[in-house]
C-alpha cells in the first residue's frame, strides 16, 4: 500500500566546529550567496557604472545586514513569539536558520531606503539593481533550510516525499485527525513530507533567477525589475504554501476558504509589483 519513501540523509547542521566556535551550514550558505552576489554585482555595475566599486560593496554589506536583522526579527517575533518570551537570546542567532523571507524583504527595503535618502540616489534605481541577485541568497538559504531539516511541508504520498527526523511532533498532531498513515509511523516513526526547500530552491532561487537575468534581461524602465521581482516571486510563494507545513493560518467565508500569513503577505507582493509596473510603465510611456 505505501511506497518506499527517502529518509533525511543525516547532515551535522554543524559545518565545521572549532573549540567552542561553531560554524553552521546554514551560515556558510548566506556566506557563499554574499560572494557570488558580490561578483555578479561588480560585472553588472561594470555595464553601467552607477556605483563606485567600494559603494557596491557597502551597499551589498548594508542590504546584507538588514535581510539577517530583518529576518530574524520577522521570524521570531511572527512564528516563534512563545520561543522568544522564553528565551529572548534567540533573536541574535542567526547562524542557527529560522529566518523569515518577508521580515528580510522589509529590513533590506528599509536599508535601501536609508541608503537612497544619504545618498541621493533614485531608491527604485538602487532596487532595480540588487533584486535580480536576490535569487541567488533565496536559493542557497533553502539548501540551508535543507539541511537543518525545516521548513518541511505537508504529509504526501509522493514517490519522492522524505521523512525528516524534526517532524515526530506534527506528525502526532496530524495522525489525530488523519489515521491513514498510522501504520506507516508506526514503522518509521516518522510520516512522509513534501521537500519544500528543494521546491522553493528550485522555483524561488533557480528559475526567478533565470527569468530576472535571462528570460526578462532588458530593464525596459526605472522599477521593472523591482515590480517582476515582486510579482513573480509572490506567485511562487503562494503557490508553494500550499504544499508547506504552516503554523498560521486564516479562515474566510465560514472556514471554507484557508489561506497562510505567508499567502497573505504573498497576495499583498503581487498586488504591490502589479501596481508598480502599471505606474512606471505609464509614466515611461509619457
Amino acid at each position: 500500500m505505501y511506497k518506499k519513501y527517502f529518509l533525511f540523509p543525516h547532515i551535522n547542521p554543524i559545518f565545521l566546529k572549532i573549540d567552542k566556535i561553531n560554524i553552521y551550514w546554514y551560515g556558510i550558505m548566506y556566506f557563499i550567496s554574499f560572494i557570488l552576489i558580490k561578483k555578479i554585482s561588480y560585472l553588472k555595475n561594470k555595464n553601467n557604472n552607477f556605483w563606485k566599486k567600494e559603494e557596491v560593496n557597502n551597499l551589498l554589506c548594508l542590504c546584507f545586514l538588514g535581510l539577517l536583522l530583518g529576518g530574524k526579527l520577522g521570524c521570531t517575533l511572527i512564528y516563534n513569539t512563545h520561543m522568544f518570551i522564553k528565551n529572548p537570546i534567540i533573536l541574535i542567532k542567526i547562524w542557527q536558520g529560522g529566518m523569515s523571507f518577508f521580515g528580510g524583504l522589509i529590513g533590506t527595503i528599509l536599508v535601501i531606503f536609508l541608503i537612497s535618502f544619504f545618498k541621493k540616489k533614485n531608491f527604485l534605481q538602487i532596487t532595480d539593481f540588487i533584486v535580480p541577485m536576490v535569487p541567488i541568497g533565496i536559493g542557497m538559504g533553502r539548501i540551508g533550510n535543507f539541511i537543518n531539516s525545516e521548513l518541511w511541508g505537508k504529509v504526501t504520498n509522493v514517490s519522492w516525499a522524505i521523512m525528516f527526523p524534526n517532524s515526530n511532533k506534527k506528525d502526532l498532531i496530524y495522525l489525530q485527525k488523519n489515521s491513514q498513515y498510522r501504520e506507516i509511523f508506526v514503522q518509521y516513526g516518522k510520516l512522509p513530507r513534501h521537500p519544500t526547500q528543494i521546491y522553493e530552491c528550485l522555483l524561488e532561487g533557480i528559475i526567478l533567477f533565470l527569468i530576472l537575468n535571462i528570460v526578462l534581461k532588458k530593464n525596459l524602465f526605472i522599477g521593472y525589475k523591482s515590480s517582476l521581482f515582486l510579482f513573480f516571486y509572490g506567485i511562487i510563494r503562494f503557490f508553494i504554501e500550499y504544499f508547506r507545513e504552516s503554523d498560521i493560518k486564516f479562515f474566510f467565508l465560514k472556514n471554507h476558504i484557508i489561506l497562510t500569513i505567508d499567502q497573505l503577505f504573498s497576495i499583498i507582493m503581487i498586488v504591490i509589483g502589479l501596481i508598480l509596473f502599471i505606474k512606471k510603465k505609464t509614466s515611461f510611456k509619457k
